[in-house]
């Protein structure tokens, strides 16, 4: 597993597929997504060499790439999982993900990743999180709902540093863009607007390198080329 040092205590972490983050409030570490099964051993191993406790696992939304180490990890550290109402059933593994509503070019794309990601083993959620909720890191970290990509996903700003954890409402790949595989495509251009709106100088997304420095008004600027 690939790391990279966005800035002093973020890590953008890069599994074999996606990317997750770990932040770091001295030895109190919060992993933001965990990566597709099997990337507990890398992130613990991390946690190890940076002499890091665990001390909870936000979920942005409940697919493969974001979930499917929480449960390994939840039982490798003791930390609570964290994700919001709308995809924990899912991630309890008590009824599947629903599944997106795909642009034509989407299908492909869909169809060649899907067959290679397996599924989240169920895991529990210590903690439903909700619009305006605030957890205990990077001085308080606020909870956004943000629905479109799932119905359940979250993203997660810390307004004293300007962070924002964007999970896959936005992707940078090759240019800033709207996620791809949602759910509802309006409610997800409205997520994304809503973000771009936010005081943020660095943006974190489940795809695509972070973006570091005036990152709202990248975002501000790609929001405006989204068409419905």
């Amino acid at each position: 597993m690939d790391v990279d040092l966005v800035v002093p205590g973020l890590y953008c972490l890069r599994p074999e597929f996606g990317q997750a983050y770990l932040w770091l409030d001295g030895r109190s570490a919060t992993l933001v997504d965990t990566g597709i099964v099997g990337s507990g051993p890398a992130i613990t191993a991390l946690l190890t060499e940076l002499d890091a406790d665990l001390d909870r696992i936000v979920i942005t939304h409940g697919h493969q790439d974001h979930a499917g180490s929480a449960a390994e990890l939840r039982a490798a550290t003791g930390a609570p999982v964290l994700a919001h109402a709308g995809d924990a059933a899912a991630i309890r593994g008590e009824r599947p993900m629903p599944p997106p509503v795909l642009l034509d070019w989407e299908r492909p794309l869909f169809d060649s990743i899907a067959s290679n990601v397996p599924p989240n083993p169920p895991c529990p959620v210590d903690q439903e999180i909700a619009e305006g909720d605030v957890l205990d890191f990077g001085g308080g970290a606020r909870v956004l709902s943000i629905p479109g990509h799932t119905d359940g996903s979250v993203a997660i700003h810390l307004p004293r540093s300007e962070v924002l954890f964007a999970g896959d409402t936005i992707a940078n790949v090759d240019e800033l863009m709207l996620g791809v595989f949602n759910v509802d495509r309006a409610k997800a251009i409205e997520s994304f607007r809503r973000l771009a709106e936010l005081g943020t100088e660095i943006a974190c997304f489940g795809h695509g390198d972070p973006l570091i420095g005036d990152a709202g008004a990248k975002l501000r600027a790609a929001a405006a080329k989204i068409t419905g």
